[in-house]
């Protein structure tokens, strides 16, 4: 339940209406009779078509339908399906239900007697002990080579490495650190003199060559090159090629504007003043067209709904009302006298014969069955009833006292 309050719809406001113009007003009314005088027959047969068309499809093409597709599922799809169940789904059902599933229940049983009962038997009384004692054996060498080990070479190795091998690693650690010491001092001086041969060798050559020689002639170049050619090229732009330009400017501004008023002017005021007007016109005519068929289709269903009435309801006081009154008035009566004189009597009558017949053939049956029984008795004795079995009083469950009556007696002198 949505328990929230919806805010209030808005109702959008109306459009405001454009003002009609004369074109519309004159052309409307007669637009709108023309189109009425030849849309009501149109509309009157194709409601008659629309109405016989409702009643051919629900009351011929879908009873008919619904009988054919009946007759095709009972002459046709149930017996497909019978005898595809009868070839295909049956025999395999059979196959499987008396013949893949006992055999699999009896190799199942014989495999679980040959094979998985040996076999738990072994695991459990011959291989589960064995394993155990495997297990213990193994448990005990292991802890005596253990020990074994311990002794003979980790006490032996643990005295060497911290009564020998740890001194002398102490001491060729000094001396390596001395030497790596004196190696550093003297690797630091050849480094330095190596940096030096390499910057006198490499960079300060080329050093100089860049900065007393490829600079000067650098800059030498580039100022010959803005005094031969930039400045010639500055002067050639603005004193001609700049006037040049304006010129052809000027002349192409010109030619802009004389085909602009040859062409473009007239295309436009042939536009503005002939093509649009006229397509308004047409359009209006066309909308008036369009509304008008709109209303006279909508007057055409009111004048075809009441000329359609007027006939159904002449058809029905001409044909329906007298069938009507001779089914209410003739038939009827005439149909119960038959049904409470003639039909329910004949009804009762074979409801009884029915019922007698099948008591008669019950009878039958059970003379025939007990009749079969004596045979079998005679032939074959009787079956023998199986003996009680005792049922062993409860020892420490006294019997319940009986109730006294007037004519029993609890005391040992009235006694019977």
């Amino acid at each position: 339940m949505d328990l929230e309050k919806r805010p209030p719809r808005q109702e959008s406001a109306p459009e405001p209406r454009q003002a009609e113009g004369c074109l519309a007003v004159a052309i409307r009314i007669p637009v709108r009779i023309v189109v009425l005088v030849l849309v009501v027959p149109v509309r009157l047969v194709w409601d008659a078509l629309s109405a016989c068309g409702r009643f051919v499809y629900f009351r011929g093409l879908r009873p008919v339908g619904r009988a054919l597709a009946w007759l095709g599922r009972t002459l046709i799809v149930t017996p497909l399906e019978w005898l595809f169940k009868a070839l295909f789904v049956w025999p395999w059902v059979g196959l499987w239900r008396y013949v893949v599933v006992p055999v699999g229940r009896g190799l199942g049983w014989l495999g679980r007697v040959l094979v998985v009962v040996p076999a738990v038997w072994l695991y459990e009384s011959v291989l589960t002990p064995l394993g155990h004692g495997i297990a213990w054996c193994v448990r005990g060498t292991g802890a005596a080579l253990a020990w074994l080990g311990r002794t003979l070479f980790v006490i032996p190795a643990v005295w060497l490495y911290r009564s020998v091998l740890t001194p002398i690693g102490h001491g060729v650690t000094w001396l390596a650190r001395a030497i790596g010491a004196g190696l550093a001092a003297t690797g630091r001086g050849i480094g330095i003199g190596v940096t030096w041969l390499f910057k006198a060798l490499f960079v300060w050559p080329w050093v100089g060559l860049w900065r007393y020689v490829l600079v000067p002639v650098g800059r030498g170049l580039a100022w010959l090159g803005r005094v031969l050619v930039v400045v010639p090229a500055m002067w050639l732009y603005a004193s001609v090629l700049t006037p040049i330009g304006h010129g052809i400017a000027w002349l192409l501004r010109g030619i802009g504007t004389v085909l602009r008023w040859i062409f473009v002017v007239p295309a436009v005021a042939v536009w503005r003043w002939v093509l649009v007007p006229v397509g308004r016109a047409i359009g209006v005519v066309l909308h008036e067209i369009g509304a008008a068929l709109g209303h006279a289709w909508r007057v055409a269903g009111h004048v075809s709904r009441a000329v359609w009435r007027f006939i159904g309801r002449l058809l029905r006081w001409v044909f329906v009302d007298p069938v009507r009154w001779v089914y209410r008035s003739v038939l009827t009566p005439v149909g119960h006298v038959l049904r409470d004189g003639v039909w329910r009597p004949a009804v009762q009558a074979a409801k009884e014969a029915g019922r007698a017949t099948r008591q008669a053939i019950a009878s039958a049956r059970r003379s025939v069955r007990e009749a079969r029984a004596d045979v079998r008795r005679m032939l074959f004795g009787a079956p023998r009833e199986p003996e009680p079995v005792p049922v062993p009083e409860a020892r420490r469950e006294p019997h319940p006292a009986e109730a006294r009556t007037l004519g029993s007696s609890t005391t040992a002198l009235t006694k019977d």
